[in-house]
């Protein structure tokens, strides 16, 4: 799954349950199982002919996954902007000195990881589990098409430095400025994926 989220696995890609299994070092019983939740989770789909593949959308259907991604992500950057306490605070905070550390070292892939753990920890701060599974549902679904965006260390820096103006909206504890910002940062973020899928 995480493969799919950084996008080292392209939309369309079969999914070789054979090879996943010697890859990992393990039977094909918990690699069925696996590409059955990520079939569930929408980030795969079963081929009309035997095979799983890395989940592909037109572009119309890329917007609207983005438009609830965007809705759900900024509903939590409110509620998160109310709720704040120390320790999710600092948690934020750590997600974001790793990706600033990722981008000024120009590794692509531990900067997804670090984005992906700064957002998560977003969603982690509403302190409300069901939108935070949700949240997380649209950014696995979304990683291979986000991931295109980075070409160069230069972006990464940019998407760090988007995060400090996002975290600041938050920090402010004002629900309106939380909201704006996060708003604006996924309106940013998808519009460069579209312009790179």
């Amino acid at each position: 799954m995480d493969e799919i989220s950084a996008g080292q696995l392209e939309p369309g890609q079969r999914l070789d349950e054979v090879g996943l299994a010697e890859r990992f070092g393990v039977s094909r019983t918990p690699v069925r199982e696996a590409l059955s939740r990520l079939t569930a989770q929408g980030i795969a789909v079963q081929g009309e002919r035997r095979g799983v593949f890395v989940a592909q959308y037109s572009r119309k259907e890329l917007g609207q996954i983005f438009e609830a991604m965007h809705e759900i992500e900024t509903a939590c950057a409110r509620i998160v902007s109310q709720r704040l306490d120390l320790l999710n605070k600092s948690e934020i905070l750590a997600a974001q000195a790793e990706c600033v550390a990722a981008a000024e070292a120009g590794d692509l892939n531990r900067y997804l990881k670090a984005n992906e753990a700064f957002h998560v920890a977003i969603y982690a701060a509403t302190g409300n589990p069901y939108m935070a599974e949700m949240a997380l549902e649209f950014r696995l679904r979304t990683g291979p098409f986000r991931a295109k965006r980075f070409k160069t260390k230069e972006d990464l820096i940019a998407s760090a430095q988007s995060h400090q103006a996002l975290i600041d909206d938050i920090f402010s504890e004002d629900s309106i400025t939380a909201s704006k910002g996060m708003r604006d940062h996924m309106t940013a973020s998808f519009l460069q994926a579209l312009k790179a899928s």
